[in-house]
C-alpha cells in the first residue's frame, strides 16, 4: 500500500525536472511551466477528494489497478505532446495520482497510530523521490532526454498496477472513536470541526510552497552564486528525511498539537531569514531548518484531523486539502510578486502560517473546553 501511494505522489518531486527539461527542448514555455505544475497538483487534489472515494472502500484493487493503468497511459502520453496539450495531459494525469494517494490514506487514517504511518509514508516518499531524480539526472536525462523521464515514470505507474492485484480487496469500517458523535458517519461528509481541521491542513500547504516555490529566486535576488539554490534544494530533501523521520520516533509521545506548533512556528522563523536575503551559509541553514520544520509537521496534520472529526471523514480527505493547498499558495504568490523582488511571497506566506496557527490552536482548545478530563 505504501508503494501504491509513492507512485501516486512522485511527480511533485520529480515534475520541476522534466518540465525544466521540456522547456529547454522547446516544447513548453516558462508560463506552461507553471500551468502544467499548477494544474497536475490540483488535480491531484481533486482525485484525492473525489475519484479516490467514488471507487469506495470495497474496490481498493479494482482503484489501484485501473488508476495505475491510466496513469502510466498518461505518462507515456506526455512524451508524445507539447504546448497547451502537454498541460491538459498533466492535469489529466493529476487525477490517477491522485486517487493512488486516498488508497494508501485509507490504511493511514485507520491504523492505530496514524501519526507514526503518516511519518513513514512522508519519509519514504521524500527518500523515493530523491533516488529517482538521482537516478534520472544521473543515468536518463542527458541521454533520453526528458521524455525517458516520462518512460521511467511509465515503468513506476505499472509497478502500482502490479501492486494493485496484492492490495486488500477492500477496508474495514472506519474506527469510531467513543466520543464521535452518534451520527457522525451519517453522509459520509466530516464534521464542521472537521472542515475547519481541512482549513488547517489547506492553510500549512500553502504557506510551504508560497515560500518554497520562490526558493531560487530569493537566492539569485540575495546575490547567491548559481550553485545556491542546487545546494539549498539538496540540503532541505535531506532535511525532509530528518524532520520525517523524527516525526515517526516521536510519534504517540508527543501531543499533536505541540509537535505541530513547533514546526509551523519553526519554519513560520525561517520567514524572517529569507526576508532578509542573507549571506549564502545563513541561506542554506534556513533552507535546512525549513525543510526539516515541513516534514516534522506534516505526520500530524493526520492526528489534528481525526481529534477535529474522530469519524475520520476528515482525515480521508486530508490530501485533497493538502494538494490543494500546495496548488493555491504558488498560485497566490505569483499574483503578487514583483519583477525584481519576490519578497512578497514571504510576507504572504507568513500570513498563511499566523492563519494555521490560529485554526489548529482554536481546535485545540475548544475541544478541551468541550471535553474536559473523566
Amino acid at each position: 500500500m505504501l508503494w501504491i501511494g509513492v507512485v501516486g505522489v512522485l511527480f511533485p518531486g520529480v515534475g520541476p525536472l522534466l518540465l525544466g527539461g521540456l522547456e529547454a527542448a522547446g516544447r513548453l514555455s516558462a508560463m506552461e511551466i507553471g500551468l502544467a505544475g499548477m494544474a497536475e497538483l490540483a488535480a491531484m487534489g481533486v482525485g484525492a477528494a473525489l475519484l479516490g472515494p467514488a471507487f469506495g472502500a470495497r474496490r481498493l484493487r479494482p482503484a489501484a489497478i485501473a488508476c495505475g493503468c491510466f496513469l502510466a497511459a498518461l505518462n507515456l502520453a506526455s512524451t508524445q505532446v507539447d504546448g497547451g496539450l502537454l498541460v491538459l495531459v498533466r492535469a489529466l494525469a493529476g487525477l490517477p495520482a491522485g486517487a493512488l494517494i486516498w488508497v494508501v490514506t485509507g490504511m493511514i487514517v485507520r491504523s492505530p497510530r496514524p501519526d507514526r504511518w503518516s511519518g513513514i509514508y512522508l519519509t519514504v516518499q521524500t527518500l523515493i523521490q530523491l533516488a529517482v531524480v538521482a537516478t534520472l539526472s544521473a543515468l536518463v536525462i542527458d541521454r533520453f532526454g526528458p521524455d525517458g523521464g516520462f518512460v521511467v515514470l511509465t515503468g513506476l505507474a505499472a509497478s502500482a498496477v502490479a501492486a494493485g492485484f496484492l492490495a486488500p480487496r477492500a477496508w474495514t469500517a472506519l474506527p469510531q472513536a467513543d466520543d464521535a458523535p452518534p451520527n457522525a458517519l451519517k453522509g459520509g461528509l466530516p464534521s464542521p470541526r472537521g472542515w475547519v481541521a481541512l482549513l488547517a491542513v489547506f492553510c500549512f500547504q500553502a504557506f510551504i510552497l508560497a515560500l518554497w516555490i520562490y526558493a531560487e529566486p530569493l537566492s539569485r535576488q540575495a546575490g547567491h552564486a548559481p550553485k545556491v539554490a542546487g545546494l539549498a534544494f539538496s540540503i532541505s530533501l535531506a532535511a525532509q528525511v530528518a524532520g520525517g523521520s523524527a516525526a515517526t520516533a516521536l510519534a504517540g509521545r508527543v501531543s499533536w498539537f505541540v509537535s505541530l506548533a513547533v514546526g509551523v512556528i519553526a519554519a513560520a522563523a525561517c520567514l524572517l531569514v529569507f526576508a532578509a536575503l542573507p549571506p549564502a551559509p545563513a541561506f542554506l541553514a534556513a533552507s535546512g531548518l525549513f525543510g526539516f520544520a515541513w516534514l516534522f509537521a506534516s505526520p500530524f496534520l493526520t492526528p489534528l484531523a481525526i481529534e477535529a472529526d474522530p469519524s475520520r471523514r476528515a482525515a480521508l480527505l486530508g490530501p485533497g486539502a493538502s494538494l490543494l493547498g500546495c496548488a493555491t499558495g504558488p498560485l497566490l504568490a505569483a499574483l503578487i510578486v514583483g519583477e525584481h523582488d519576490v519578497r512578497q511571497a514571504v510576507w504572504l506566506a507568513g500570513g498563511l502560517a499566523l492563519v494555521t496557527l490560529a485554526l489548529i490552536a482554536g481546535l485545540h482548545l475548544t475541544r478541551q473546553r468541550e471535553e474536559p478530563p473523566a
